[in-house]
């Protein structure tokens, strides 16, 4: 998912997609595991989501904390 989707997204639903991706990443890396992985790939494009959500969600929090304060 691009970065500018993601900003349109409420801090709900991106806490919902990141749960979501954290469980997709947890059973890929699970079936690696076991067998060889159909889509090794994949794995690299939920961690860099994961990382695209994690950052959005820490620079809301910045932001309001910033608001709060002046």
């Amino acid at each position: 998912m691009k970065y500018k989707e993601l900003q349109q997204l409420s801090n709900e639903e991106l806490l919902h997609r990141l749960k979501e991706l954290e469980e997709e990443l947890f059973n890929l890396t699970f079936q690696a595991s076991l067998t060889k992985s159909p889509r090794p790939y994949k794995v690299k494009f939920i961690r860099k989501d994961i990382a695209r959500i994690k950052t959005l969600l820490t620079q809301r929090e910045k932001e309001g904390n910033e608001d709060g304060k002046k």
